[in-house]
């Protein structure tokens, strides 16, 4: 996915990315080059936290993939799908986000527009190659 990126530090912090996208923008943490310029970057993300129905996973407030601050959080807008092998996925405006699932999900969510809401230090994005 390509991202607009401000890398910035906080002293009780990991590095912190200030990201921005068509859809939306916050602070995650950042696993590229601590001395990356501002700029566009394609990103891969990651999630490092087990995702469960109605503690930090809900159905959501309209349609289309989204992403802004919420709180101490971060709010990830996205269609929440299964593999076949029972994994789950949140599809982020074409970019795959692997998840993993504290319990089976509800009856239906699957292939439903979802909002997960990550602290942001267990959200981090790794520079790729285009």
């Amino acid at each position: 996915m390509l991202i607009e990126l401000e890398v910035a530090k906080f002293p009780w912090s990991p590095w912190l990315a200030q990201i921005r996208t068509s859809f939306g923008g916050t602070a995650v943490r950042w696993c590229g080059d601590q001395t990356a310029e501002p700029g566009e970057y394609h990103v891969e993300w990651t999630v490092d936290e087990e995702i469960a129905w109605g503690r930090n996973a809900k159905p959501a407030v309209g349609v289309g993939p989204g992403v802004r601050p919420g709180g101490h959080c971060v709010v990830l807008r996205g269609r929440l799908d299964l593999t076949v092998d029972g994994a789950a996925v949140l599809d982020f405006d074409g970019t795959q986000i692997l998840l993993d699932l504290a319990d089976p999900l509800p009856e239906g969510v699957a292939g439903t527009w979802v909002e997960l809401f990550i602290e942001r230090e267990k959200i981090a994005l790794y520079e790729v190659s285009p």
